[in-house]
């Protein structure tokens, strides 16, 4: 059976690779975005019912994240209305280790709808596609937390991951929690990119007082940084977003990405060969 699929955040890390993975299987996919006919925009819930309407499932990204403050009044509001809109499933994408993920995680679960709740670890890509790469480019990567270890997953293991929830009803009322295979330190992470480009890129560990500076001094928005130190200072520490677990290979039947094998396949692009912008 072919489904309307509403993907939000359809332009984004996963949710273009979800698009691309439903569309393969002959679904009809409507891009949730700013940009697409209809428009869907998180800042104005009267977008939400025309992009919802005529959808039978939908994938829910929330920008920037579920933990920023009004997350939740617009996942309830999204909720009510894609139930009012006839929708009948949703998969959510949350965030592993973060509590107040879990609150919209909640909602979703008591909305009336048929859902499968996707938590993930942090993104392999956020080194190729988001704020890391620029300090990549440069060759020097500053970042808090030097003990960390994380079970970094990569965007395509989480795309096909969402489209197997969407499209098979054995993972309805499930939470799966995606990572990598192994647990690295950013220090790790940044040899491994180095040994893959050829390139010196050094890491250094900074305190989070001095990243927030750092942040602050490249013109980030606030609510950006308030991000950020939440993430590094709420997330990356708990022990629940450092547990490995097999949630990939049990759904897609087959080994999560490793990160030596995404530095390796990205280094091949060329993305991360020319050193440029300033380090952040």
């Amino acid at each position: 059976m072919k489904d309307n699929i509403l993907v939000i955040g359809g332009t984004g890390k996963t949710g273009r690779r979800v698009a691309a993975g439903l569309e393969a299987l002959g679904h009809e996919v409507r891009i949730g975005a700013r940009s697409a006919e209809p428009s869907f925009d998180w800042d104005d819930p009267t977008t939400f019912a025309p992009a919802l309407r005529g959808m039978d499932k939908a994938y829910i990204v929330y920008y920037p994240d579920l933990a920023v403050p009004g997350a939740k009044e617009a996942i309830t509001t999204l909720t009510e209305t894609a139930l009012k809109e006839g929708v009948e499933k949703v998969v959510l994408l949350s965030g592993k280790g973060e509590k107040e993920a879990e609150a919209c995680e909640e909602i979703v679960a008591h909305s009336g709808l048929r859902y499968t709740l996707v938590r993930a670890s942090w993104f392999n890509q956020n080194f190729s596609e988001s704020f890391l790469l620029e300090p990549i480019l440069a060759g020097h990567v500053a970042l808090p937390m030097p003990n960390a270890e994380i079970p970094f997953v990569d965007a395509n293991d989480i795309a096909e991951v969402a489209v197997q929830a969407l499209t098979d009803d054995q993972y309805d009322g499930q939470t799966l929690e995606v990572t990598g295979p192994r647990k690295l330190t950013f220090k790790q992470i940044v040899e491994t990119v180095a040994a893959a480009t050829g390139r010196d890129i050094q890491y250094q560990p900074i305190s989070l007082d001095d990243y927030k500076v750092v942040m602050k001094n490249a013109g980030l928005p606030d609510d950006y940084v308030w991000l950020f130190t939440y993430l590094f200072s709420e997330v990356l520490g708990n022990a629940d977003n450092q547990v490995v677990t097999n949630d990939v290979e049990k759904v897609l039947g087959r080994k999560a990405i490793d990160f030596q094998e995404f530095a390796r396949k990205t280094a091949a692009t060329g993305l991360w060969d020319q050193p440029v912008g300033q380090p952040l």
